[in-house]
């Protein structure tokens, strides 16, 4: 088995930021993905130039912050804010995909106005699996030809993806010293390329603005620094999956 950790939420936060570079430089984290829209999306872009063997992505949102592009009338409320919460499935309203489109669109394109062709693509909330949006996720996905995080109910075709497997479980109430360790021997023999998703993070008050998901974010960091010589030989550089 090969093991890919990827750090979620880059550029949510300065203290999220910091996080994230110190998993991978003193712990385990191999990638991360960036959240274009957010108060310390900058301050990542800056970061990343300190940190070539950090792979970072795009963090595809409709749920968190201010969208970057300007038409957008079914993705916002009154405070222009992204109306969707992590429960989008259970939306009432409909969202127009030609927005989604334009504004995932604009959030990658942060990364080529740089200069910077991102790793892979995937999303906040995982919304990028959500049925009405996998049309959009795949034109972007071929238009960039850019891998994306698996994950869906039904794995649509043509798309390379970032992984052959996808482990959620290191959040919350799995996220233990125990996790790793027992992560190797569950998949020991396996041939193929995991990704483990975390969040680590040092807190700080725009973290806890945005959102619910808070203290925990210290322990996965604590826990990332700390397994490098249970795991750290299956680690590696992706090489996406197509399908």
């Amino acid at each position: 088995m090969k093991l890919i950790v990827n750090a979620d939420d880059f550029g949510l936060s300065r203290g999220v930021n910091y996080g994230i570079v110190d998993a991978h430089e003193l712990g385990i984290v191999t990638s991360t993905t960036m959240l274009t829209n957010m108060p310390a999306t900058d301050h990542a872009f800056q970061l990343m130039e300190h940190y070539p063997d950090l792979q970072v992505g795009v963090h595809l949102t409709l749920t968190c912050g201010v969208p970057l592009t300007s038409d957008c009338p079914t993705l916002i409320n009154q405070q222009g804010e992204f109306r969707l919460t992590s429960q989008f499935r259970r939306a009432t309203h409909e969202i127009n995909v030609e927005e989604v489109e334009k504004e995932w669109n604009a959030q990658i394109q942060q990364f080529y106005t740089k200069g910077i062709t991102p790793s892979h693509l995937d999303s906040h909330h995982h919304i990028h699996t959500w049925e009405p949006v996998i049309p959009v996720i795949k034109h972007l996905a071929q238009t960039y030809d850019l891998p994306v995080r698996t994950g869906f109910k039904q794995a649509p075709a043509g798309i390379r993806f970032w992984s052959d497997l996808l482990d959620t479980n290191f959040y919350k109430e799995g996220v233990n010293e125990a996790y790793f360790a027992e992560l190797s021997q569950q998949y020991k023999g396996y041939d193929g390329t995991i990704e483990v998703m975390c969040h680590p993070a040092y807190i700080d008050e725009t973290l806890r603005k945005y959102s619910s998901y808070v203290d925990d974010r210290a322990r996965e960091l604590r826990i990332l620094t700390q397994v490098k010589q249970t795991v750290g030989h299956l680690l590696g550089k992706n090489e996406p999956t197509q399908t």
